[in-house]
């Protein structure tokens, strides 16, 4: 069995972002999951960071945090808060993928329903 095998065999990440969007805003913003330490800080970390904001600053937020795993964007506190923590991961290539999978679902999610109401469960896995 290849390591790549391995891989996906013993560590499966899955993640189903809640988000209610209340006019434009994201009001709340959960998940559930299992997997690695890193997504599931990663996607607790976000529903922090995210909740509140606009959907266009979620969206930007995804896009800047996505680009700080990519090594393209510099990690800095007035920009990322707390997020700034996972900035380590970037050392491991294969791990950024964990960091960036909740960012993703909830990039796809908001993009999917715009500006509609209520919370509709989004999963990637």
């Amino acid at each position: 069995m290849a390591l790549d095998d391995i891989y996906k065999e013993v560590i499966l990440d899955e993640i189903t972002v809640f988000a209610h969007v209340d006019d434009g805003t994201v009001a709340e913003l959960t998940f559930q999951g299992a997997g690695c330490s890193i997504s599931q800080s990663s996607a607790s970390m976000m529903t922090e960071a995210a909740a509140g904001r606009t959907v266009d600053q979620t969206l930007e937020l995804a896009g800047q945090f996505r680009g700080m795993m990519a090594g393209e964007v510099e990690p800095d506190d007035d920009r990322f808060g707390d997020l700034v923590a996972l900035k380590g991961v970037v050392k491991y290539p294969i791990r950024i993928k964990c960091a960036v999978l909740a960012w993703d679902v909830l990039q796809e999610a908001l993009q999917d329903t715009g500006e509609a109401t209520g919370a509709r469960p989004h999963t990637v896995g």
